[in-house]
């Protein structure tokens, strides 16, 4: 049989779903796409402004983009463009590199969004799209809730009108303090109320408009109030000439499409950007994947993780290319874009000649429009990041979890984005050597009149004082055969008649060299003491490595194929009269 390999650039996820496209796909798609565009044109100047780029650079990074997704990504529905989350990391680390530096802020974005995409392309190339899971639950959970505190707390300075900075929480927090009095109070006015609006234009709105039409139209309808909020604040300075009476507006965004630009790559300026690069290349596949596979579940599709790195790998480059900044898939755009019957990325195609057509005829009237109702946008689109009850959860689930959650959490809101991703991954892991070095033991016997073998603490067993069964739950490696030790060395003292001493391997995947070697020494320790020693329930992969080095030949006692065997047989030759 002839092994396929895989070819990216003939299999392209594009080429599958353009074969059976239709005029209802066409139909689906160009819908989804209007209402994708009307929230998009806000959130991508909001954005822009979130990572410290002019306004335009946000319709910029939502054109292209979407394109390269297109062809490459392998998600039906997922809308790529800026994120809060990407935009922050994005802000923060080209904030340091200009201090070093002394390049512009927007030259240096752009090449962080083209050495995250490079790395991206690496990465689908290379099929390493497995590196999602390396980054456990807890960590992204507890990033994603600290970085929205981070960006909603930032977005004060644009609602309140004082001028306040800071990577971390201490450094908002003294700014909030220091210029509280400054607050100036057309420009809280207008923030606050565009926040109110915002706010109850979600569930409220949605609900009492679900009272005179279906829930898709009152949701498709509650969707556009961010459009709302732009157009009105428009018309009101326009109309009451609120820019002069020291409200901030936007100002000039120059009319046109990008034009394609390429930064210029130093050794300095990769060693600077590419621990950033590395960061939103992680955490922007991780949120993008997590997104794209939850709504492919919904209608039992399939994501490729390799070709969605290529798919944001070649919208990072693309956004590079065309003078915007780093892009993922978007949480909340994603989920409209299913929920308004995207059938395929052609609706990502049709948002981007939307975006497309507003860079060209509407930049005009967005002059007039107040950063405060674009601060108030990403405050109340960001609050949806903050995540209590995931909190909770862990909490009652896993106290080693919730450290990790915590030490990331603390560390993002103390610190800095960077340090708190850093330090949640080395808790992780620390953590997780912590329980692989203890293994979960069992002394284990037969339930009566059965084969199943339960913990004899738990259970009604049967058990005999010359054969004991001790069942580990945890592969064997070099960092935990010290405990094994010490428990076996325990369980020895208090059972002085053993004869038989079976290690039920079901729960073992894999056996290391140092393993092997103390299993062997342990073999030879406790033949010294006239115990056998026995494996039970071996699992073919291992059994085929122990081979390789004879350990059966060097065993005392014999390797069984089943628990209940090796019991049965055992007991069997003391004499069943020692069984209780």
């Amino acid at each position: 049989m002839t092994k396929v390999r895989w070819n990216p650039l003939t299999q392209l996820p594009a080429l599958v779903w353009l074969k059976a496209y239709n005029k209802s796909a066409l139909h689906a798609d160009a819908m989804a796409a209007l209402i994708v565009t009307i929230m998009l044109i806000p959130q991508s100047l909001a954005y822009a402004m979130l990572a410290g780029l002019p306004p335009a650079t946000g319709l910029y990074a939502s054109i292209l983009p979407l394109l390269a997704y297109a062809l490459f990504g392998s998600s039906r529905t997922l809308a790529v463009g800026p994120v809060a989350v990407i935009s922050l990391l994005s802000a923060n680390a080209v904030g340091l590199a200009h201090l070093t530096s002394g390049l512009d802020v927007l030259t240096l974005s752009m090449t962080l969004a083209l050495l995250s995409g490079m790395l991206m392309l690496l990465m689908g190339l290379l099929k390493l799209g497995f590196i999602a899971n390396l980054l456990g639950r807890p960590v992204v959970t507890g990033f994603i809730t600290a970085a929205g505190i981070l960006i909603a707390l930032g977005q004060l300075k644009h609602i309140l009108g004082i001028p306040i900075g800071g990577h971390n929480l201490p450094e908002l927090a003294h700014g909030l303090i220091e210029y509280a009095s400054d607050t100036h109070l057309l420009t809280l006015l207008v923030g606050v109320t565009t926040v109110v609006f915002l706010w109850l234009a979600r569930a409220p709105l949605t609900h009492l408009l679900g009272r005179f039409m279906s829930k898709t139209t009152a949701s498709a309808l509650s969707k556009m109030a961010p459009v709302s909020a732009v157009v009105i604040a428009i018309l009101l300075v326009s109309n009451l000439a609120l820019d002069e009476q020291g409200l901030s507006v936007v100002g000039h965004i120059p009319s046109g499409l990008p034009t394609l630009t390429w930064p210029k790559l130093s050794w300095l300026l990769i060693s600077t950007l590419m621990p950033s690069a590395v960061m939103i290349s992680l955490i922007g596949y991780v949120e993008s994947i997590s997104v794209a596979q939850t709504l492919a579940n919904k209608r039992r599709q399939q994501i490729n993780p390799n070709h969605e790195l290529l798919g944001l790998g070649a919208a990072n480059i693309a956004s590079a290319a065309s003078g915007g900044f780093a892009v993922t898939g978007g949480f909340s755009r994603s989920v409209v874009n299913f929920d308004a019957g995207a059938q395929t990325p052609m609706a990502g195609i049709f948002t981007a000649i939307g975006i497309a057509l507003a860079s060209l005829y509407l930049t005009p009237f967005l002059a007039l429009l107040p950063k405060a109702v674009l601060g108030a946008t990403i405050f109340v689109a960001v609050l949806t990041l903050i995540e209590p009850h995931e909190i909770k959860f862990t909490w009652k689930y896993s106290k080693h979890d919730f450290l990790a959650m915590m030490i990331t959490i603390g560390m993002v809101l103390f610190v800095g984005v960077e340090a708190g991703v850093m330090a949640g991954v080395v808790a992780t892991i620390l953590l997780l050597l912590w329980r692989t070095s203890r293994p979960h033991t069992a002394v284990v016997g037969p339930i009566s009149g059965s084969e199943h073998f339960r913990n004899i603490n738990r259970h009604d067993v049967e058990q005999c004082e010359q054969v004991m069964a001790l069942r580990i739950d945890e592969s064997l490696f070099f960092g935990n055969m010290r405990y094994l030790d010490n428990q076996l060395n325990i369980l020895l003292s208090q059972n002085p008649c053993l004869e038989h001493l079976i290690l039920v391997a079901s729960g073992i995947n894999h056996i290391d060299a140092s393993a092997v070697e103390g299993l062997i020494e342990l073999n030879q320790r406790l033949s010294d003491k006239g115990i056998k020693l026995h494996l039970s329930e071996v699992k073919g992969p291992v059994l085929d490595r122990l081979a390789r080095v004879d350990f059966e030949a060097q065993l005392t006692g014999h390797i069984y194929l089943s628990q209940h065997h090796a019991w049965k047989q055992l007991t069997s030759s003391i004499g069943n009269a020692n069984v209780t």
